[in-house]
């Protein structure tokens, strides 16, 4: 899709998100304190990403999973802001989600830092 197609279809916040690498502020997304049962999709196209079982409590202020759904998440390295880090997209869409970070309290050692406004909640 054209960046003027995802201007059609996402919101401005979702589009910032998704499309132009931002950020949400720290403990203001919807599913930072949100632990029901179902899966978290891609905002952008639909894709499913995480399941509620990988979901844990990070007090880093986005949603936090040790673990995606595989083949489902593209990692890059990402070099702004001065930082040495690893982003993650959606590898159907393209659309930003954030950071993976390898400082997770699970035994996986992992934690997909997410913003929330790239992700729907479907509950199962």
């Amino acid at each position: 899709m054209t960046n003027d197609d995802w201007r059609e279809q996402l919101t401005p916040e979702e589009y910032y998100i998704l499309r132009e690498k931002g950020t949400e502020r720290p403990f203001s997304g919807k599913y930072n304190d949100f632990f029901e049962v179902g899966v978290y999709k891609c905002a952008g196209c639909g894709t499913e990403l995480f399941t509620d079982s990988d979901k844990f409590q990070s007090s880093c202020g986005w949603p936090s999973f040790d673990n995606s759904i595989p083949d489902r998440i593209e990692q890059t390295p990402d070099f702004t802001h001065g930082m040495i880090r690893t982003e993650i997209t959606c590898k159907n869409c393209g659309g930003h989600l954030g950071h993976i970070f390898d400082d997770g309290p699970t035994a996986k050692g992992l934690r997909y830092c997410v913003n929330s406004i790239s992700l729907k909640f479907e509950e199962k």
